[in-house]
């Protein structure tokens, strides 16, 4: 096994090589034991895992009604406003 098969194991059977099959445990095991490389892919894998595993980031409390306040505001805003006032994009 490469590196690059190891990737593509990691891609499609995931960071938990002891689920994978015998045959390509055994080889990503020989692989990691000579590889920096594969070690490396190992451990950003893991990482990517645990950071989609963790708890959700919560919004602030009143977050939602805070952008709705400023969402009417702002409309409230426009439609006062004379077309001079209006700021084109462009």
């Amino acid at each position: 096994m490469d590196v690059r098969e190891f990737e593509d194991l990691i891609d499609r059977l995931g960071e938990d090589i002891s689920q994978w099959p015998d045959v390509q445990r055994r080889a990503a095991a020989d692989l990691l034991a000579a590889s920096p490389d594969a070690a490396r892919l190992l451990s950003e894998a893991r990482l990517i895992r645990q950071a989609l595993s963790s708890a959700p980031v919560r919004a602030p409390s009143g977050l939602a009604d805070r952008i709705v306040a400023t969402a009417g505001r702002l409309a409230a805003e426009e439609a006062t406003a004379s077309p001079a006032d209006v700021h084109q994009p462009g």
